[in-house]
């Protein structure tokens, strides 16, 4: 059995809550961060069974930087955070 990890980020929009996976370019929503990671989970799973049935589930995780030869097929992400920058003398 094969296992996906994946990066999950949450941002607000107004009243939803947005779930992204950059690793593949998938996101759904949510009116909670939890329903927002169980939906981010269901549209990746659905992503990646429409992918098997086309053929290109091999090409597409290899591009998006996945090792293939592994059991644990981990997230090529190094590192997701925040930063910082001063907007004085910006108008806003």
């Amino acid at each position: 059995m094969r296992n996906l990890v994946y990066t999950q980020q949450l941002i607000k929009e107004g009243d939803a809550i947005i779930a992204y996976c950059p690793e593949l370019d998938v996101s759904s929503c949510g009116a909670t961060p939890d329903q927002a990671r169980d939906n981010l989970r269901t549209a990746v799973r659905l992503f990646m069974e429409e992918a098997a049935k086309l053929g290109t589930l091999a090409d597409i995780l290899t591009e998006a930087g996945y090792d293939l030869t592994r059991n644990v097929l981990a997230s090529p992400v190094l590192e997701t955070s925040q930063g910082s920058l001063s907007l004085d003398g910006l108008a806003i």
